[in-house]
């Protein structure tokens, strides 16, 4: 064997010994890239990361629901969501906007005015009923009236064209028979213009639906000129009209150190809506109803405290998050979780599925795998051992059975530097070492045949090994 032979060998020996280091690193490492790849490919099916803008219609600048709005936004953005607000001149308009604009993702409307063009298009769901906003009909009278039928002839300001109060008025002032007509003016105005006209005498009777909370609403309540009907037949409203409740305006509620109202008032009141695109991202639900219910609940309902917000009193299908939210309250992650890095989790949960598609074969195709690597790796020690073994029952001379010497000594160096050999294989690395030394033993017993012979002047030829065995053997 020559010396770059020699050279090979060594390499070749030191080579295979730092193979056990690196080879359970590329079995698992292999693994990894693979699930690592699973990944990759499912990341492309799972859902988009919710925006960070969503973009909202209220109604006018002076009304609840943009002031509630604003409630919103100001809890979204802790959350690092920013809410647009887009004022309109209330829900008639929001549903035309929503319809319409598909940069507007949700909106606060009025219960009963939804239009049979919103319900047919099936592009939109309710996200929860957040409060009642009761019908008020303040009028001027010096007699009080006992029913809407008593407003015939007067002069009425029903709301503005495109708002919620002007459609609840219209449909509850047509259930009376009353309509714009010779005797009774209706009038398009609404929220402050209204109460100003009111005040002043300009109008007789003024429609508003609106949250007992807004100032407007004490102020029109503290005014001695000024009354608030009672609905005697709140309970034939309810029953015509199914997103109407009957509803009790206790005594002293708007305003207990002056005693307002003075008496109970019996009043009907459909429930503001949260309704939202089936467009708008699943994950931003919960924090919108989150918002909702911390605004809503901190404003104290005049009305039923606690009921609301609820998945009660809706016009469209319930969004399957918004379910989740009322039956089992916000989602684990984001009790516990700043908001997107909630959302970046629950996203992630898709990528389960492929991670245990991939990792469950590997966990069981790996161990068979590492040992057959092991093994292999040994066995290329096993090779050449088996080519000294043919050459020492060939005629071989001394100089390749030194050759072979020096290689065995090579091999039992390299074993005894190899430290990093599994504990669970540790056998296959003795029965390696005891035929080293097997190997060795017989080399070395050649050797010294082959020498005695050559010293011997009265056998020249070469000794075979087998015969030298039996001589061995007989002696």
């Amino acid at each position: 064997m020559s010396l770059r032979g020699d050279r090979l060998l060594i390499k070749h020996f030191r080579e295979t010994r730092g193979q056990f280091q690196g080879l359970l690193l590329k079995i698992w490492g292999g693994g990894f890239l693979v699930v690592m790849t699973g990944f990759a490919l499912a990341w492309f099916f799972i859902q988009p990361a919710p925006p960070k803008t969503i973009v909202m219609v209220t109604g006018s600048e002076d009304a609840a629901y943009h002031e509630f709005a604003e409630s919103y936004a100001a809890n979204l953005r802790s959350n690092g969501v920013t809410l647009e607000l887009r004022k309109t001149n209330g829900s008639i308009e929001n549903y035309q906007v929503l319809q319409n604009d598909p940069e507007v993702d949700l909106a606060i409307v009025q219960g009963g005015t939804a239009p049979p063009t919103a319900t047919e298009a099936g592009n939109l769901e309710s996200l929860a009923s957040l409060y009642f906003e009761p019908v008020w009909l303040f009028y001027r009278s010096e007699e009080p009236f006992s029913d809407l039928r008593d407003l015939r002839g007067k002069r009425i300001a029903i709301g503005q064209l495109g708002s919620g109060t002007a459609s609840m008025a219209m449909l509850l002032l047509g259930d009376n028979g009353i309509s714009n007509s010779a005797d009774t003016t209706l009038v398009s105005i609404g929220g402050s213009d209204a109460k100003t006209q009111l005040e002043q005498g300009q109008v007789d009777a003024a429609f508003f639906v609106t949250s007992p909370s807004t100032d407007m609403i004490g102020e029109l309540i503290a005014d001695d000129a000024i009354r608030l009907m009672n609905f005697e037949r709140h309970a034939a409203y309810a029953r015509r009209h199914p997103f109407l409740t009957s509803v009790i305006l206790a005594q002293g509620v708007i305003d207990l150190e002056h005693d307002l109202p003075r008496s109970d008032i019996l009043m009907i009141a459909p429930a503001a809506n949260l309704v939202a695109t089936s467009a708008l991202h699943d994950a931003l639900i919960p924090l919108l109803l989150g918002a909702a219910t911390e605004t809503h609940s901190s404003d104290g309902s005049l009305l039923q405290r606690g009921r609301l917000p609820s998945a009660e009193f809706v016009e469209f299908p319930l969004n399957e998050s918004a379910r989740m939210y009322f039956d089992d309250g916000p989602p684990f992650l984001q009790k516990y979780l700043p908001f997107w890095v909630a959302s970046a989790v629950d996203r992630g949960k898709i990528l389960l599925l492929p991670a245990l598609t991939l990792l469950l074969p590997l966990f069981r195709i790996a161990p068979p795998l590492y040992r057959w690597r092991i093994r292999s790796r040994i066995y290329r020690w096993y090779e050449i051992l088996r080519g000294i073994e043919i050459d020492l029952r060939s005629q071989a001379d001394v100089e390749m059975l030194h050759k072979h010497e020096k290689t065995l000594l090579t091999m039992e160096g390299e074993l005894d530097d190899l430290s990093n050999v599994p504990l669970s294989y540790m056998q296959e690395f003795y029965n390696l070492r005891l035929h080293v030394e097997f190997v060795e033993r017989r080399l070395t017993r050649d050797l010294a045949t082959l020498n005695a012979a050559t010293a011997s002047p009265e056998r020249t030829e070469p000794i075979d090994s087998t015969e030298a065995i039996e001589q061995e053997t007989g002696d």
